[in-house]
This record gives C-alpha cells, sequence and structure tokens, in this order.
C-alpha cells in the first residue's frame, strides 16, 4: 500500500517508489515528522523523535511544554504555543491575538489525488498513479481546521503536500501566514542550492553550506520572478551529479512565495516552503476555505541527477496537460529579433516564405501588432489589429501562411495595460494602484487587477475576438513587470492584502479558460523571459520561454539550471543571430543548433538576411530536431559537463528509458592550446550492450565501456563548437 495508518504506532507511513515519508500522531496530539528517505521496513520509528529524553512529553512534564513544544518535529507548527522556530500558520484571531495550536482530528487515505480549488497541481496518470493522504487538525478555541494534504507517487521518488484552512466558527478569522509544507530533518550538515539570477540570466545555480539561523530565497514581486526561482534543494555535502542525498523542494505557485531553511539549537534543519507573508493577509469567512499551492518533494540517492530526473518524470506525466504534452511541438520562428516593432504584412510573409522553404512550421508574429503601438510606449491593453501594418487582420496573414504550409501564433500581454491606451483612459482605476500615490511605470506600462472578474472578462473578449478571427495555433504569454503599489479599487481596507494572492488566481483563471475553450492552441508561457518559469505555469502551458538571453554560451548555464527541476521539453530555446542582440556574443551556428535542441527548438531572425552557409544548415538542424525530440521529451537526461566548474566545455545527454539509444551534444566553449581530446564518459546505457556511433557503425562500444573509459571527441576547432554523437545498441 502506498499509503498506510499503523493504528498501534499511530504512525502514517508514505511510500514511493523506493523512498519513504513518515510521521506520527506524537503526545498532545501533534502531528510530528519522523522521516523522509530511503525505504525503511520497521513498522516502528517512533524512537527517533527521542520523546524518552528530556524535556519528555507535557503528559509527563507539562511545567516544560515550551521547552518540548521548541524541540517538536512539528509537521504544521503554528504561532504563539511555544515553538519559536519557523511556523507553518499564524492568524489574527478574535481579539487581535495570533496564537493558534493545531492537534489531530482525524484523517482518511484515498486513491487518486483530488484537485486543489482555483490551483494548478499534479495529478494522477493512467502510467503515474497515486494516492492521498488527508489528515484534519483543529484548533477548537479558534475555532479552525487545517486539511493537511499529502500525496505519494507510486513510479517515482516524489511527495506533494497543500493544506486547506477551514473556519469552523461564527465569526471571520484573518490568516497572516499559511505556507504549504513544513519539513524538519534531524541533521544540519546540507548544503543548500538554488537558482538566482535576473534579466536574461535566470535561475544561475548557487550552492553554500546551512548555517545556524535563518536562508532563504524568496520574491515579494507578484511573480515568481527573475532573480529567484521556487525551488531548494538541501544536498549532503558529497552529493554531486550521481551520487550523494539530495532533497528537492518546488512550489507550484506563479506569486510571491518564500523558501527558507532553519538550523535551530541542536542541530536540526527546519525547511518551509510557501506564499510570502510579506504584505500577505487573508480574512476567512465563518464556512470560508483557504487553500494553500502545492508543494513538490523529491528525495533522491543518486544525486542532483537523481533528484532532477524524477521532477522530469513527475512533470512530464502528472503536472504538463494538454494535446502537446505528448507530442512533438512545431518548428517555429518569432519576428521579434529580426524585426522589433518594424514590420508589416509583406515583411512577415517575406520571412515566412523562406522559412517554410527550409522546414519552419510556424510564424510567431511579437508585439507590436496591436493597437497603436510601434515602440513599447503604449496600446497595451488594446488587443485590436492594427490593420495599417496587417491590412486584412490576421485572417489574411494566416490564409497566406496557409499556403506556404505554416501555421499562425501570436504575442499577447493580458496582464498589462498601458497609460497610453484607450483602456486606460476609459478604466484607469483597472490598473493596480493605491489612491492618492503616484504609479510606478516599468517599460512604461502599469498591470491590470486581475483579481476583478469584470477586468478578466474585458481582457478575455478582446482575446477571443482576436482568436476567432483567424486560425491561430499558438500564443505567447507575456508579462514583463512586477507589481508595485499594490491595491485594488474592488478590495475594501481590511482586505487590500489579499490583491497579491488573488492577482495570481485571476491568471490561473484566465489561462485556465484560455487552455478550455481553445484546447488545439499551444501556449508558451513567458515573462520578460524566464521570470515565470514554475510549476503552475507548466500546467498550463508545456512549455516556457526560459530567457530573452539566446546567446548559445550563455543559454548553456541557464539552460543547466532549469534543468535541475524542469523537464528540457518544457524549456523554450532558439536558435538566433550573431552578434548575440543580448551579450554582442559571436558562436557557431552549429553550438546555437545544438543548445537549442535541448528545449522546444525554434529560431529568432530573419531567415532573409543569413548568409548562404547559415541557411543551408537549419534544414539539417530541424531533421536533428525531429529525429530526436522523441529523447528530449520522454528519455532520461544527464548533465556530464558542468560550465561552471569548468567554462571550457560542456556535455549533456539525453538517453532512452529503454537504454535503447542515446545522444550526446559536447560543446568546446574555449578551445584550450596543446591538449588531448577531451574523454567524456558517458551515462544511463545498459552496461551488458553494445553500442555505436552513427557516424561510425563499424565500431562497437560496450556501455560499459562508454561510461566508465568514455569516448574521446577532439577534432573541433575554434571556441565556440560543438558536435552530437547518436549512440544506437546493436
Amino acid at each position: 500500500m502506498p499509503i498506510s495508518f499503523n493504528e498501534k504506532t499511530r504512525q502514517f507511513r508514505l511510500s514511493a517508489l523506493s523512498s519513504d515519508y513518515i510521521m506520527t500522531i506524537a503526545p498532545g496530539g501533534y502531528l510530528a515528522h519522523v522521516w523522509l528517505g530511503e525505504h525503511i521496513p520497521d513498522d516502528d520509528l517512533s524512537y527517533l523523535l527521542r520523546l524518552d529524553e528530556p524535556p519528555f512529553t507535557p503528559e509527563s512534564n507539562d511545567r516544560d511544554r515550551s521547552s518540548y513544544m521548541d524541540v517538536l518535529p512539528a509537521e504544521f507548527p503554528c504561532f504563539g504555543v511555544g515553538d519559536y522556530r519557523e511556523h507553518a500558520l499564524s492568524i489574527c484571531g478574535e481579539g487581535g491575538t495570533s496564537t493558534c495550536d493545531m492537534v489531530y482530528k482525524s484523517h482518511r487515505i484515498i486513491d487518486g489525488k483530488p484537485p486543489l480549488e482555483g490551483l494548478p497541481a499534479t495529478f494522477a496518470a493512467d502510467n503515474s498513479p497515486c494516492s492521498t493522504l488527508e489528515v484534519t487538525l483543529e484548533d477548537k478555541a479558534a475555532q479552525l481546521e487545517a486539511v493537511l494534504l499529502y500525496t505519494v507517487f507510486e513510479n517515482v521518488n516524489a511527495f506533494t503536500r497543500s493544506v486547506r484552512i477551514r473556519n469552523t466558527g461564527d465569526k471571520p478569522c484573518t490568516l497572516t501566514r499559511v505556507y504549504s509544507a513544513c519539513i524538519d530533518l534531524d541533521r544540519s550538515d546540507y548544503d543548500m542550492i538554488t537558482l538566482n539570477g535576473s534579466w536574461a540570466r535566470e535561475r544561475i545555480p548557487d550552492r553554500c553550506r546551512l548555517h545556524h539561523g535563518k536562508q532563504s530565497v524568496d520574491s515579494v514581486r507578484g511573480t515568481s520572478s527573475h532573480q529567484h526561482n521556487p525551488f531548494t534543494a538541501l544536498c549532503s555535502h558529497n552529493a554531486d551529479e550521481d551520487t550523494g542525498e539530495v532533497l528537492g523542494f518546488n512550489l507550484v505557485y506563479s506569486g510571491s512565495f518564500v523558501s527558507l531553511a532553519e538550523v535551530d539549537q541542536h542541530e536540526r534543519t527546519r525547511y518551509v516552503i510557501g506564499i510570502n507573508d510579506t504584505d500577505f493577509s487573508w480574512e476567512l469567512v465563518p464556512g470560508g476555505e483557504f487553500t494553500a499551492p502545492e508543494a513538490v518533494i523529491v528525495y533522491s540517492d543518486k544525486g542532483l541527477g537523481g533528484m532532477s530526473r524524477a521532477f522530469h518524470y513527475l512533470y512530464r506525466n502528472n503536472l504538463i496537460r494538454g494535446k502537446y504534452r505528448d507530442i512533438r511541438r512545431p518548428v517555429l520562428i518569432n519576428n521579434w529579433e529580426a524585426t522589433y516593432f518594424d514590420f508589416n504584412t509583406e515583411k512577415l510573409l517575406g520571412i515566412a516564405r523562406q522559412a517554410s522553404e527550409l522546414g519552419i512550421e510556424l510564424l510567431v508574429v511579437d508585439d507590436g501588432w496591436f493597437g497603436h503601438r510601434s515602440s513599447d510606449n503604449s496600446s497595451l491593453g488594446d488587443w485590436i489589429v492594427n490593420e495599417e501594418k496587417l491590412p486584412g487582420g490576421f485572417a489574411y496573414l494566416s490564409g497566406e501562411l496557409k499556403k506556404l504550409g505554416m501555421k499562425l501564433g501570436v504575442w499577447f500581454e493580458p496582464e498589462m495595460i498601458s497609460p497610453d491606451s484607450r483602456l486606460y483612459r476609459e478604466h484607469p482605476d483597472w490598473a493596480i494602484q493605491v489612491p492618492g500615490r503616484r504609479l510606478t511605470m516599468s517599460r512604461e506600462q502599469y498591470v491590470l487587477d486581475y483579481s476583478r472578474p469584470e477586468v478578466r472578462e474585458h481582457i478575455w473578449g478582446m482575446m477571443k475576438n482576436v482568436l476567432d478571427s483567424a486560425d491561430i495555433s499558438y500564443i505567447k504569454w507575456d508579462m514583463n513587470r512586477q507589481i508595485t503599489e499594490a491595491g485594488s479599487a474592488a478590495l475594501p481596507p481590511g482586505r487590500q492584502k489579499e490583491l497579491w494572492h488573488r492577482y495570481v488566481l485571476g491568471v490561473y483563471d484566465m489561462m485556465n479558460r484560455l487552455t478550455t475553450e481553445y484546447p488545439d492552441i499551444l501556449l508558451e508561457n513567458c515573462s520578460g523571459g524566464g521570470a515565470r518559469f514554475d510549476p503552475g505555469m507548466l500546467y498550463y502551458s508545456p512549455q516556457i520561454w526560459c530567457s530573452d538571453d539566446t546567446d548559445a554560451a550563455e543559454r548553456l548555464k541557464i539552460q543547466y539550471g532549469t534543468s535541475l527541476c524542469y523537464p528540457c521539453s518544457s524549456i523554450g530555446a532558439h536558435v538566433s543571430v550573431c552578434p548575440n542582440h543580448t551579450v554582442g556574443r559571436n558562436t557557431s551556428f552549429t553550438m546555437r543548433g545544438h543548445a537549442a535542441l535541448a528545449g522546444t527548438f525554434g529560431y529568432e531572425l530573419d531567415p532573409t538576411r543569413l548568409s548562404d552557409e547559415e541557411r543551408a544548415a537549419i534544414p539539417e538542424q530541424i531533421e536533428d530536431f525531429r529525429r530526436f525530440n522523441h529523447l528530449v521529451r520522454n528519455g532520461d537526461y544527464y548533465r556530464i559537463g558542468n560550465i561552471f566548474s569548468d567554462n571550457t566545455w560542456d556535455c549533456y545527454e539525453f538517453a532512452a528509458a529503454d537504454r535503447s539509444e542515446a545522444i550526446a551534444v559536447y560543446f568546446q566553449v574555449l578551445a584550450r592550446p596543446n591538449y588531448a581530446s577531451r574523454r567524456v564518459r558517458l551515462k544511463g546505457l545498459d552496461q551488458a550492450a553494445y553500442y555505436y556511433e552513427e557516424s561510425a557503425p563499424e565500431k562497437l562500444y560496450s556501455g560499459a565501456a562508454l561510461m566508465s573509459c568514455g569516448i574521446n571527441i577532439g577534432g573541433l576547432w575554434g571556441d565556440y563548437q560543438s558536435r552530437l554523437l547518436h549512440f544506437i545498441s546493436k
């Protein structure tokens, strides 16, 4: 059984593929954490709680209850009852007090996994079943219940957690913090890995040792952000790609978050993750409920690579949905870096004619097609085609593209409003703002108040008119700034701090409507590049634009960090021109193609302005994408090189799940004088099988040789070169 409850020991056991999550109902009725790690067969692990040591339990030593609370490894610690570590729940109750105390009331075990109302979350799948434990805690004095939700997935070492808070009383209560998960670990010798950065350099790994006190990453921007990602790993000091224990945490949420580890006085580690409680509160009316977003927890005893492949498997099978989850996506070309705002129908068709001859399947019309927008200072919110630029609108353009065998995609930024727009002139209060304060502009735009249904309905109506006007196959949904002056004209004074979360719920509502009413449209999320690359977005879109930095050398870093948690099939990656528009670097066209191959693959350029050599390379790159995309979508991903530890080279590999084939892509980032060839050791093959490399089928290698001894890669001349090797079992 994936989930069991031992009546005698009062222990819950959640058993995943080869790992256990164990809790117990401790003295006092508190739900306590016992174990998270490799599978342990013992029926009773209560000795791990040290209840026979001072300060003992309240039943035998109530004079030191606070000391007991301050060491108890609580699954859902509350504020105000003697646990002075980070807590998961705090309130402002009747009389303005903050104390809350949740104890066990009941539980139930169910097959499958119920959805979280209004929120993205993982789900059960035929090839990846799961079971769910609901544990109800109660605070009779505060008249609150907390339903803790635990799901265990049978085919992967993954667990999820969430919580639903109910007001069972007859008076309102204000929630001031509701974290999704708390894990108490009986050790402190961890390294903490986070993904940090900024615009054009998102999700760069940072690794440091835990120390006494609190270490955290967070966002207060209203999005998961360029600066920090809602992913954290805690790992043993010796953990590397292939060995060592790792715990990975990820929040299925696209707004402000916090991820925090605290080492306490007894050298133990408490980890919490959830909605950031900065400027957050939520009024819970009698009978009302609040549901926190889902936290995903992955255990690996095979290093960071094992953790990554577990996340990849879970998200590919139990988070990403829709038509495009399991099929090759179209090779697209986006006009942004080719034309920016300077385009018209004929210029777009000129790009499309050349692109179609090269095998590109879809043209994306990026920013600048609507209102009177010819730069980034107007018209957001006026989602009406500018027929001075595009005579006949998208109906004509899509018809002409169809003659070329191509499809049409369109860029939107539906969450934004320009001061210079008809929408703002008619509804200035629809922008998020604090009355009497100057609105802070960013990219000369404001943020629409998506907490308001009438705002969403208006924008949806305009989008729907565009989508129904033509045969549109793809949408790029962008969001180019964060929230400031957080205030809503529709919320009363006491509920203004609900805006941050209500905004995110409004975005999810719009995306759910889009994917429900237009299930055949491929949705790609974007937020100034990668500011909202999180599992909440993946629930609605199978791919996310990884970064506005399309330089191949920088993308090796960005995609390396992204792959720690997110499947490569979700990473929006394109080939662009050189010198690169972000960093001015020149890299080989081959390297640019090989970097984009480890993602969704597409182009950001004008093919009519390429050299003959570059144009000739495009059909070959597209053929590689078509041949090997099944490995990118469904194979096991291995980071062989580490661009951060040696910036002269990198290498990634995709191996088929049945180990019948693999591709390894090697990058010579910086050439080295007077060196031998690079020896690269592959991973994920069958040791006993024999393989040949496609370009030299006469030579056989055992899987053991390829993995233990490696293969020599040489003959590359100059910086920023690359080579793809395809190994096939004999």
